[in-house]
């Protein structure tokens, strides 16, 4: 019994000490309106390890690569209405907290011509957002990435925290306050 005591105890203390756990509740209290689609985890999931396409040709990279920061990562597709209306909202989001604490990752699922991701971005005034492709779906795959769009927010370990399905508001004052506290906290409040 002082052995099964002792583990919950211990366990107890290493979640409170663990960011991850503390600044899943902040986001969660922080939810208003379309971002209470938001779920946060109880404990951090861990993401793909497939690699993708890097926008123009530029090669592969994974989600590793983005360690080290918070990073909301979005599921979407050219032929995706609610992808497509929210793409600027995100660009927006990306350019108001985007830097050393914060990205905006968008990984284009399935079948995405480059051109029409080019065309789309041009004619949406996307200008700040990557044009990655996940043409065959590997990493949508590996996350459980089913319908579109889906959201998902990585801790600075590249681990998920939360994840939203379907669309939402990006540019709404509940967004901007979890995107701000997430930003906050990878730089010291």
């Amino acid at each position: 019994m002082k052995k099964i005591m002792l583990a919950l105890v211990y366990t107890a203390l290493a979640v409170g000490a663990n960011p991850s756990f503390a600044q899943t509740a902040d986001i969660t209290a922080l939810r208003d309106g379309d971002m209470k689609k938001l779920v946060a985890h109880d404990a951090p999931v861990a993401t793909s390890t497939a690699a993708f396409d890097l926008a123009d040709g530029a090669g592969t990279a994974t989600l590793e690569d983005w360690r080290g920061k918070y990073v909301l990562v979005n599921f979407w597709a050219t032929w995706c209405a609610p992808c497509r209306k929210e793409m600027p909202q995100l660009n927006a989001l990306q350019k108001e907290f985007g830097g050393d604490d914060f990205e905006v990752l968008t990984l284009a699922t399935g079948r995405n011509s480059p051109e029409g991701i080019k065309r789309f971005f041009e004619e949406a005034g996307v200008d700040s957002l990557p044009r990655h492709q996940d043409p065959k779906q590997a990493v949508a795959s590996q996350m459980g990435i089913f319908g579109l769009p889906i959201t998902v927010i990585m801790d600075p370990e590249g681990r998920e925290i939360a994840r939203l399905r379907g669309d939402a508001d990006w540019s709404s004052d509940s967004a901007k306050a979890i995107i701000k506290a997430l930003v906050d906290s990878r730089a010291g409040g």
